[in-house]
């Protein structure tokens, strides 16, 4: 888990933030999935969630603005599928988000507008806080 979180907050300043806007973006507003108890098997299991989410939506973001690290979300994605779910319904669940992610700005964004680029900097911004998050709180 400490390797997987250690290359996701580097993959994450790989990306410029600058300041963000007043104005939110009119993207898809992510949707939380309430989880029922037996399937919070790790304590960061809502933050992991989100991260994959972040990360699907990061993945098409970079490449609609051909961001320089290329397709390396969606290498990141597959780490943290095999650092953290192996298979079985807990995959389901991260691979669920990931394309949530993905696909609630494919549906929105056709190019790389103004609106794109702020809603990159609001995700790294978030995804920043949730490594940091997850690491202090349950890295080795």
């Amino acid at each position: 888990m400490m390797k997987l979180v250690q290359a996701l907050a580097l993959l994450v300043a790989l990306v410029p933030v600058g300041p963000v806007a007043a104005q939110a973006p009119r993207a898809a507003t992510p949707v939380a999935v309430p989880l029922p108890p037996a399937a919070l098997r790790a304590p960061y299991e809502p933050q992991l969630l989100r991260l994959s989410e972040i990360i699907g939506a990061l993945h098409y973001l970079r490449t609609l603005c051909e961001g320089p690290e290329g397709g390396a979300w969606r290498r990141e994605m597959q780490a943290l599928l095999d650092a953290e779910a192996a298979g079985g319904e807990r995959r389901e669940r991260l691979v669920q988000a990931f394309n949530r992610g993905y696909g609630g700005f494919e549906q929105t964004h056709r190019s790389c507008a103004p609106a794109a680029r702020q809603a990159t900097r609001r995700y790294v911004a978030e995804a920043r806080r949730l490594v940091a998050e997850i690491t202090s709180r349950y890295g080795n």
